[in-house]
């Protein structure tokens, strides 16, 4: 049964992405459609073809490697202005010929031409007015932009589904009433060194040599009647009595029952999360918990991607370095880091791992798989914007200095620039494609090798 909600895991996440997919090149291409653009072709995935319909002048289909999709807008790159074309005529057919000069030189001078001439070959006469490059400037931005948009959508309904139903959880907060002993500490620790395991040579806690046990209801301590965790914490750290034991009245399995013993003087917080330490007495123990939830709407939802946002940024900004990092944990340099980035296997992973947990509810299930596919297509919108070719980003870059350098133009009463051939930024965006390329096979193998662990791991 584990097996099988783990591989179900794995299924509605894996599809939840190829859904997300398929919608963003939607996004593209609908509106390139509205605006009277052609577009040859819809596929999800890459590689080998494994199913394909003609549908009017649209090819739509899948292929055999489902890490992302296309569509093919005819015209994205303008004819050459730098005189790469000798010649351009029409066969029998009505499809456009064209002829590159044999005597370009130059590796990059040699692929931006092969690049014009097989964007050219789909073109036909009739395409004429159809060309993407064509198009005005906000139009070319609305087509390139409609992607990752998509993807920002998803993301927004999904955490707005999330925090209006489910919440979000603010704090954790010791529980109303007299407080339920969660965790006793086995030994004193200093405060500088409570991360550490206990020793040999590490006393005992108060808690634990008194004989306290998780689940006990402190009521009272020394004769005062507790009634509330703050109340206790300010009774042990202002206990005046030295070494003389105290007694603390406890409820175990519904009997009453008593303890007592001297407390300790050690250097603790003077705050829960402070830094700032003072010696004061320490028993040793901790309070069952209850969580602070907050739901909220539309602007909840918006506030909250907002912070996101920010933290995706941030992420992206140190991608390569984190990537690195997880290449040199696959050849066994350095352990894992606990935030590196994750591809779709891990987050297959994560997703399974979550749907066979025996310990988690229903309803925390149900939250982590759809916060980790808002999470992804938040992660995926956001990518996609960074001005780089051959990200929708790049060709918003480009379509909006288009604009920009024409606006200049008109207001200087300086002829047309024209179009921005983003043909001259090949070699870049081939480039960061073959970046983009490698950090998501390091990352799969990562994945594999060296796996992140997730929180029901």
């Amino acid at each position: 049964m584990t097996a099988l909600l783990y591989l179900l895991g794995v299924l509605i996440f894996v599809g939840a992405i190829l859904v997300s997919i398929g919608l963003h090149e939607l996004g593209h291409m609908i509106p390139a459609k509205k605006f009277g653009g052609k577009v040859t072709q819809y596929f999800i995935g890459f590689g080998p073809t494994v199913w394909s319909k003609q549908v009017g002048e649209t090819e739509y289909g899948v292929k055999a490697i489902p890490l992302g999709g296309y569509v093919k807008i005819v015209g994205m790159l303008p004819p050459g202005a730098d005189d790469l074309v000798d010649e351009v005529t029409y066969d029998e057919h009505g499809n456009r010929v064209q002829k590159i000069r044999k005597s370009n030189t130059g590796m990059f001078t040699q692929l931006i031409s092969d690049a014009r001439a097989a964007e050219w070959e789909l073109v036909r006469p009739e395409d004429s007015d159809r060309l993407f490059y064509k198009m005005p400037s906000w139009k070319k931005v609305v087509v390139m932009a409609g992607g990752p948009t998509v993807n920002l959508l998803i993301a927004f309904f999904l955490f707005w589904g999330l925090f209006a139903t489910h919440g979000i959880e603010r704090d954790r907060v010791p529980a109303e009433g007299a407080p339920v002993v969660a965790t006793i500490s086995d030994c004193v620790l200093p405060a500088a060194e409570s991360s550490r395991e206990c020793s040999s040579a590490d006393p005992d806690t108060p808690a634990k040599a008194m004989g306290l046990e998780p689940g006990d209801r402190i009521v009272g301590f020394n004769g005062t009647t507790v009634t509330g965790w703050d109340q206790l914490r300010s009774l042990i750290t202002g206990y005046q009595g030295g070494d003389a034991p105290v007694t603390i009245d406890v409820v175990r399995d519904g009997a009453p029952r008593e303890v007592s013993g001297p407390l300790v003087v050690s250097a603790r917080p003077v705050e829960p999360g402070s830094t700032t330490t003072a010696e004061v007495p320490f028993l040793g123990v901790s309070p069952t918990q209850v969580s602070i939830v907050e739901k909220g709407g539309p602007l909840f939802t918006l506030g909250e991607m907002g912070h996101m946002t920010v933290d995706t940024v941030q992420a992206i900004g140190t991608l390569p370095v984190k990537v690195f990092g997880v290449a040199k944990a696959i050849v066994g340099v350095e352990d894992r880091a606990v935030d590196s980035p994750v591809s779709i296997v891990g987050g297959g992973r994560f997703a399974g791992e979550a749907a066979s947990d025996d310990v988690a509810t229903t309803s925390d299930k149900v939250f982590f798989l759809v916060a980790l596919v808002a999470g992804f297509n938040l992660f995926i919108g956001m990518f996609n914007f960074v001005p780089l070719l051959p990200l929708d980003g790049g060709h918003i870059a480009s379509a909006l200095w288009e604009a920009i350098r024409r606006g200049i133009a008109r207001l200087r009463r300086r002829p047309d620039p024209g179009y921005v051939d983003a043909a001259k930024l090949l070699p870049v965006a081939y480039v960061v494609g073959s970046v983009i390329l490698v950090m998501g096979v390091v990352l799969i193998v990562g994945d594999l090798v060296v796996p992140v662990a997730s929180p029901f791991g």
